[in-house]
């Protein structure tokens, strides 16, 4: 088993004993650097990022090959990558880039194949002069998101 397989061996029991933490992404650099970045339903707290650490670092050897260990929590500006992420931010505002535009609206549903955005906008009237806000609904499949991010207002 390659270091890589057993990290990921590793990470993936460890996930399994915190099921409201998942995995987002797992970097193993040339120099044997471990990155572990992790999310959570509920958010992550500093003792889940702890756990995963230590489980890695306790069931590793450093003797058979030395690596560093970083493990963290997801970003505020971090953009969404899962399904999961999705669904958890649901009722939030993100800023949304698709091949053509970039939409700031409400993520009001997330289901496995698209996310529905809700944002008002000010479009000319049919008729006479002047602009007139409308309320715009867009169904978009994860496939056409080029990338997302929660904004967070004060």
């Amino acid at each position: 088993m390659t270091f890589k397989e057993k990290v990921h061996t590793l990470l993936t029991e460890c996930l399994l004993e915190k099921p409201s933490v998942f995995l987002i992404d797992l970097t193993i650099t040339d120099a044997f650097k471990v990155i572990v970045n992790v999310d959570g339903d509920n958010g992550v707290a500093l003792q889940d990022c702890i756990d995963v650490s230590r489980f890695i670092d306790n069931n590793l050897d450093r003797e058979e090959q030395d690596y560093s260990l970083e493990v963290a929590s997801v970003g505020v500006g971090s953009p969404l990558k899962l399904v999961r992420q999705y669904k958890k931010n649901i009722g939030r505002t993100l800023i949304v880039k698709t091949g053509t535009e970039i939409i700031e609206a409400e993520l009001v549903e997330a289901n496995d194949d698209f996310v529905i955005l809700s944002w008002k906008a000010r479009e000319p009237k049919k008729i006479g002069k002047g602009k007139e806000t409308v309320q715009k609904e867009l169904k978009l499949p994860y496939a056409d998101i080029k990338e997302a991010i929660v904004t967070v207002t004060f």
